[in-house]
């Protein structure tokens, strides 16, 4: 099969921002930036979502930005077969209804292709959707299984059951603990899909599970109560399948109740050193799996962070590199297919789908990567490790 190598390269970064950035409700208005359009006038239109309010915002605006900074420079560059993209983002407030408000706001604004949504519970919601329009859709960090269950959806993370499977394999093979207790969220389809590969996996890789605690959304302030078991069963290592803002809840109370093991979490741990009023020192050696690391030395890494850093004035997260990398991706598909603004969101939808299957990508997020039928991506996995208040590669 014919493959097509996207080598991600810096850039100047365009001094104006593109017009639709951050919308919300509002149907955007047409660009009024020339700069942004062809000759003809003719654009690719990409729509986004996430949370950029609420309690995952993290997760959302670093997607927003991540891809902005990827849109901005391929129109530096010249664009896409010669057209420039149009970029516009919907608040999703990490909320299933929002998001598929949202997603009709971008149909009526004229979207071609979707970017999202960023977090999974949402995008099972909104890939009904994107599914009955045919519309092309490729969430960034939409991890459920349901995420991409219909032939249009692709996705650039690992699924739940691949992080916990590869989380399970990594602490196994490297021998970081052997006894673990896992505290997870029985309410969040994140958090249990992780959870459960994650135990299936364990005992091949030698990991004992000797403590397994839940919680819900409804009892997420306390966890004094699962610390206390996960501490009387002797785990070494805490796993966290979970989201930061928990997280940082438990790391400050194991601290409070002198439990001091190891913690070991997921993508969702991403965006713990930004929490409100959370003492960071407490994530001091806190690991987690995730295909990006800001201080990792090759140079298309040390051009995002630079260019992420002098737009947004802070290290860019792995949701960040995951939306970058699936602009460039979305960019290497309409390329492979030879596609125009003039196609129909449908008829884009179908020479991209086929060009998955025979596209290579060298991203942030993973070098050669590929994609199986069932929208799965292929690329190694990596963990990160947080010291002296950075993520550092392991």
């Amino acid at each position: 099969m014919k493959k097509f190598t996207s080598v991600l390269l810096a850039v100047a970064m365009v001094a104006t921002m593109l017009v639709g950035c951050g919308a919300k409700t509002e149907a955007p208005a047409a660009t009024e930036n020339a700069a942004v359009e062809a000759a003809d006038g003719s654009v690719f239109k990409i729509g986004g979502s996430g949370p950029i309010t609420g309690g995952a915002a993290v997760y959302g605006l670093a997607v927003q930005r991540g891809a902005q900074i990827a849109v901005e420079e391929i129109n530096a560059a010249g664009g896409i077969n010669g057209y420039q993209i149009d970029y516009n983002f919907a608040d999703d407030e990490h909320d299933a209804e929002k998001a598929v408000n949202g997603y009709n706001t971008l149909k009526d604004w004229g979207m071609q292709m979707f970017m999202g949504t960023t977090t999974s519970g949402p995008c099972v919601a909104v890939v009904e959707k994107t599914n009955e329009d045919n519309m092309y859709q490729i969430t960034p960090s939409g991890s459920a299984v349901e995420c991409i269950k219909y032939p249009n959806a692709f996705r650039v993370c690992f699924s739940d059951p691949g992080q916990g499977g590869k989380s399970a394999q990594y602490i196994g093979e490297n021998k970081i603990a052997s006894k673990v207790a896992v505290i997870y969220d029985s309410s969040d389809v994140y958090s249990t899909g992780i959870y459960q590969s994650f135990k299936a996996d364990a005992a091949n890789y030698g990991v004992e599970l000797v403590a397994e605690e839940a919680f819900t959304a409804d009892n997420k302030t306390d966890f004094t109560i699962q610390l206390q078991k996960a501490k009387d069963a002797g785990a070494e290592l805490v796993f966290l399948p979970i989201y930061y803002s928990e997280a940082a809840l438990i790391l400050s109370q194991a601290n409070n109740m002198g439990f001091a093991p190891m913690f070991f979490g997921c993508d969702g741990l991403d965006g713990i050193l930004s929490v409100e009023d959370f003492d960071t020192t407490l994530a001091e050696g806190v690991m987690l799996l995730t295909p990006f690391a800001a201080d990792a030395e090759d140079e298309a890494t040390q051009s995002f962070v630079s260019a992420y850093q002098d737009a947004f004035g802070e290290i860019p997260i792995q949701f960040a590199a995951d939306a970058y990398d699936a602009i460039y991706i979305m960019k290497a598909a309409l390329e492979n297919a030879d596609a125009t603004p003039e196609m129909s969101a449908s008829e884009l939808c179908e020479v991209m789908k086929a060009a998955m299957l025979e596209i290579t990508v060298d991203g942030l997020t993973g070098a050669g990567m590929t994609w199986t039928e069932d929208g799965e991506v292929n690329k190694e996995p990596k963990a990160v490790k947080i010291v002296d208040g950075a993520y550092t590669a392991m």
